[in-house]
Parts: C-alpha cells; sequence; structure tokens
C-alpha cells in the first residue's frame, strides 16, 4: 500500500465543510445501503459536545473524512469515509492515525468503533492497529430493502 505523499492536507472539519463531509459519507455508504448523512446531521453532530472532524484533501481533492468523540477518558470513532477511488492508498489509515493523535491529546485511554461484519478491509485496518473485538451489536448496520448487518464492538487501549 504507497504511503501518502506531502500532497495531503489533513484539517479539522469545520461549518464550511459540512457539504463536503456528507458527499465524502454518502460516497462511501449510500453504495452498502446504508442512508448517508445529511449536511444537518453532520451539523448536529459535530455540535455536539466532545466531537471533532478531520478532513483529508490530496491535491486539493477531498478524499476522506472522520468524526470522533471524547467524553472524558474514552472515546468513539463515529465513521471514517473514504472515497471509493482512493481506498487502500493509506487515506483510511491517516485518518485513523490522526484521529488517535486526537483523542490521546484530549485524555483518552480507549477508543471504542463499530464496524460492520461484512466490511473485512476496515476490520483489518482496526485490527492491524490493535483493535480487538470486545462485543457485538446483532442487525446494527440498516442496509437496503430492510437488511441489517451485525456490527462488531472494536476497542483499542491508548495508554
Amino acid at each position: 500500500m504507497p504511503a501518502l505523499d506531502m500532497r495531503h492536507v489533513l484539517r479539522p472539519l469545520g461549518a464550511l465543510d459540512l457539504d463536503r463531509a456528507a458527499a465524502l459519507h454518502g460516497e462511501a455508504f449510500v453504495p452498502l445501503g446504508e442512508r448517508g448523512w445529511t449536511r444537518q446531521d453532520m451539523a448536529e453532530l459535530l455540535a455536539s459536545p466532545g466531537v471533532a472532524g478531520l478532513l483529508l484533501q490530496i491535491d486539493g481533492a477531498d478524499v476522506g473524512m472522520a468524526i470522533c468523540r471524547v467524553a472524558a477518558d474514552e472515546s468513539e470513532l463515529v465513521t471514517i469515509a473514504v472515497r471509493s477511488a482512493e481506498r487502500r492508498r493509506g487515506a483510511g489509515r491517516t485518518l485513523l492515525s490522526a484521529v488517535l493523535d486526537h483523542v490521546r491529546a484530549a485524555g483518552a485511554r480507549t477508543l471504542f468503533l463499530e464496524v460492520a461484519a461484512d466490511n473485512p478491509a476496515a476490520r483489518a485496518l482496526y485490527g492491524s492497529e490493535g483493535f480487538r473485538d470486545v462485543g457485538s451489536r446483532p442487525a446494527y448496520f440498516k442496509r437496503g430493502q430492510g437488511r441489517a448487518v451485525e456490527a462488531f464492538v472494536m476497542r483499542l487501549d491508548l495508554d
């Protein structure tokens, strides 16, 4: 997997980026049969206490985004979305690394996430960073036509 180079920019996701974030989320998750988050969804989420977002751009083009939440010494990776054409090129790992830096700096000692059972690439990424399965949520991710997929709850100790 090629590493990202100096042409990439990683910056906080701000109020002027809501449409960009919604487009990235939609491109990543609508093909799976999930509902893409809207501009309003993004605004409400980013306005919540302890929530931060990151936008990854390469050569000025939006490539991916991540949203996380910190509450006391625990944190949650809410979402990572990477454009399909940019997958397996290091964008997801770059975003995950930035989230880890952010939540550690905010005082979190653990990071939790939920990942769909039918997303082996994401599970492999998280596993390679030391996340481990700690539970599951049956029928958690809603897919098209009423189908639902189990989520694995994963945890990473940050100490």
